[in-house]
């Protein structure tokens, strides 16, 4: 039985995300959630959102237990890009690349 809730098009660079989930992955929810809340990087708020999501989703959707749970796989990919002109000199344009994530995070019961 497991859990999941996915975050999709989140303004933020896949490389970022990436860097905080290395930190939860295997974990516990409740230290999962304590190290995202004291972790000062920007993809920690919008990923803690994430996992209080999946947890509801366990304790309402599959009746799991809540206090049993553990981030089984987390992992992210790349999403649509967003590219935008940056004035350079001499009359040329630089392309800025704004990229996007969908992150996904799958919570399963500790037997």
């Amino acid at each position: 039985m497991e859990a999941r809730a996915t975050l999709k098009y989140a303004r933020i660079s896949p490389r970022k995300v990436k860097i905080v989930l290395d930190l939860i992955r295997n974990q516990p929810a409740d230290k999962a959630m304590a190290i995202l809340r004291h972790t000062p990087k920007a993809a920690s708020e919008s990923l803690e959102k994430l996992l209080k999501s999946a947890m509801a989703n366990a304790e309402n959707n599959h009746n799991m237990d809540v206090n049993n749970l553990y981030v089984a796989e987390c992992f992210v990919s790349p999403g649509p890009i967003l590219k935008r002109m940056r004035p350079s000199a001499h009359g040329r344009g630089f392309r800025i690349l704004k990229r996007t994530s969908h992150v996904t995070l799958v919570l399963k019961e500790k037997e």
